[in-house]
């Protein structure tokens, strides 16, 4: 690479979260134009609220801002977004006193998926409604498990090191949570 196409790349999320921690706003504000949509779009697949999406996304970032020289590079930096987004939105539900259920009457039955949820980006669109409408009817703590796992793509390990759980927690609440939502999908059907 010649010397003019290194200087016509754009910083890294690192390079801005270190002069973001000390103080450049101009750094930030490019980090936050980055990362807005991302940041969003989990508060509102985990709270089911536009409104209540934006304000804490809002609030992620006022986060972000106050705790940005803590980022030590150690992850990617959209990793250490989500996990804070993620653990916002907790302190959010706790605020709320809408802890997440981890416990239900409900026996144990093997896992099952939702016949044709199992790739939402092919579902019609009609289905797709249905089942986001479906997800927000979920209780909180299925509802977290459930976008972590099967639409942010994280395995269990991650949503118990992000969650502060055990792995068969996270299990549990994610069958629980798929449970729920065939009832939920079944019941808008019927």
């Amino acid at each position: 690479m010649t010397t003019a196409e290194v200087e016509t790349q754009p910083p890294s999320d690192v390079e801005l979260a270190r002069a973001s921690a000390a103080g450049d706003t101009n750094a930030f504000e490019q980090l936050y134009r980055r990362h807005f949509r991302r940041v969003y779009a989990l508060c509102f697949r985990m709270l089911g609220n536009p409104t209540e999406a934006e304000d804490l996304t809002q609030d992620v970032f006022t986060h972000l801002f106050n705790k940005i020289g803590s980022f030590r590079g150690e992850s990617a930096f959209t990793t250490w977004l989500h996990r804070l987004t993620v653990n916002q939105v907790l302190m959010y539900f706790r605020r709320r006193s809408a802890r997440p259920e981890f416990t239900t009457e409900e026996g144990e039955t093997p896992v099952q998926i939702v016949r044709g949820t199992e790739n939402p980006n092919k579902m019609p669109i009609i289905d797709r409604i249905a089942l986001e409408r479906a997800i927000t009817q979920l209780p909180p703590g299925y509802r977290t498990v459930f976008v972590l796992h099967d639409v942010e793509g994280h395995d269990h390990d991650e949503i118990a090191h992000i969650l502060g759980v055990s792995e068969g927690t996270s299990k549990s609440q994610l069958h629980k949570a798929r449970l729920k939502l065939r009832q939920i999908l079944r019941q808008q059907t019927a």
